[in-house]
Formats: C-alpha cells, structure tokens, sequence
C-alpha cells in the first residue's frame, strides 16, 4: 500500500473512533437527561433530551456508513469476512455488556446495603442505562473495531 492510502486509512479509522466517542458521549448525555426527566419535575431535562436527539442520529448514522452496513445488513447480503467481522464484534459487545451488568448490580447493591439510595429507586435508571448500553454496545464495538477496505489503488515500492 503506497503511503497517500495509509494515511487516508489511518484518517478513516480516526473519524469513526471520533463518530463513536461522539455517539458515546451524546449517549451519555441523553441517558443523564432521560433519568433526569423520570426523577424530576422540571421541564430543562426533557428539552435536553430531544435537542440531544438530532446531533445522536447524526452520530448513528455516520457510524452506520462508516461500517457500510456491518450489523444492519442480512446475513446474505454480507461476505464471509463481513459475517466473520460482525460475529467477533457481537462477541466483544457481549462481553462487555456482561461486565457492564455485573457492575450495574453491583453497584446498586452496594448503594442499597448503604443507605445511600434505596436500591428501587436506584433500580429503573440503572436498568434503563444498562439496557441502552447493551443496544448500543455492538454498534459501538463495530465502529471501534471494522477494519478499512483496501483502496484498491495498487502498492508502490
């Protein structure tokens, strides 16, 4: 691969982690303000969360392109190396998800046994944040982790 076309590769692998770290941190951002609007009576967390709206499928959608596809497409559609690239990102999703969880009732077992939350107030938010991570864990995994197609531009010594 002649150098033009790794530094276009390594600039391709650079905007999807940012896409990601973006939907990451909108996601976040969104969690905090739906939780906020089911804990609240006040109005600001519910217009954060729809303002955060557009800027998230944004996000999602150029994480989407960038893996052309990847965990949106039929399996038919796909090649064996797509097939074989989605199944190993759906595996580190899984994973992760499951520590995630186990942190999740950790922690709000740890914040119950305390006193510092009673663990059913705790449990409808952290339900609600595990369960978008764990819908939005393989998407995630897949920007991070899709490799560049080659260029097809031929290799020069």
């Amino acid at each position: 691969m002649n150098v033009r076309g790794a530094g276009a590769m390594n600039a391709r692998a650079a905007l999807r982690r940012a896409a990601v770290a973006a939907h990451m941190v909108l996601t976040a951002a969104g969690v905090a303000a739906g939780i906020g609007t089911y804990v609240s009576d006040r109005v600001w967390p519910g217009v954060a969360l729809l303002v955060l709206l557009l800027p998230w499928c944004l996000a999602t959608g150029a994480i989407n392109g960038a893996t052309r596809g990847l965990l949106e497409l039929r399996a038919h559609v796909l090649d064996e190396r797509q097939l074989a690239e989605r199944d190993r990102v759906r595996a580190r999703a899984h994973r992760l998800t499951t520590y995630l969880l186990a942190g999740a009732v950790a922690g709000v077992a740890v914040a119950g046994r305390a006193g510092h939350a009673p663990a059913g107030a705790l449990l409808a938010p952290a339900l609600a944040a595990v369960f978008i991570v764990h819908w939005l864990m393989p998407l995630w995994m897949a920007g991070l982790a899709t490799q560049d197609e080659p260029s097809g531009e031929p290799e020069t010594p």
